[in-house]
């Protein structure tokens, strides 16, 4: 009766971490979701000028990140809705919020007040945007590490249930 209680607690406190993992992924897909329907709705020459208002960019540059940046943010929110390869996604995710959240505090210790573009036009970069922006990457960070935990741990589990039965099987 012991093991049965220690086993149904030790699934209760694996499962938590499991939907902690599936809503930070399912939050993490909303903002790139409506981050990419907000840029693609509009003219991409719009965004293109909240680009270059960063002045980190030439002008090809800015064409480029224009035209791409919203079609990557929609495959990275379908695949963190679907899962798929999700220590890679999450990763990717991570770098790419690590990467915007660099250039918004580059920019706001230049003093520049501009647009940020981040959710369409008329987004403001200040104190609280940096916030936000800091917000998103701590848990896309909790995404990614909890990915690379959550497949450790079945990892560690099979190879355990692969012991079990070898045991099993010298027994008989």
């Amino acid at each position: 009766m012991t093991d049965a209680v220690a086993y149904s607690d030790s699934r209760a406190t694996l499962r938590w971490p499991r939907w902690l993992l599936l809503a930070g992924r399912v939050v993490l897909a909303g903002i790139f979701g409506y981050a990419a329907y907000a840029k693609l709705k509009q003219p991409w020459m719009l965004f293109a000028m909240s680009v270059d208002s960063f002045q980190i960019l030439p002008p090809w540059g800015v064409t480029f990140v224009a035209r791409t940046l919203p079609w990557v943010e929609l495959i990275l929110a379908l695949l963190l809705l679907l899962g798929w390869k999700l220590r890679w996604t999450a990763s990717a995710v991570t770098a790419l919020l690590g990467v915007f959240f660099g250039v918004l505090v580059h920019a706001y210790m230049k003093g520049l007040t501009i647009d940020c573009g981040c959710f369409g036009p008329s987004e403001k970069l200040g104190p609280m945007k940096l916030v936000e922006d800091g917000s998103m990457l701590a848990v896309s960070l909790g995404v990614t590490i909890g990915a690379f935990l959550s497949s450790h741990r079945g990892t560690r589990r099979s190879s355990e249930i692969g012991a079990a039965a070898e045991d099993f099987s010298a027994v008989r």
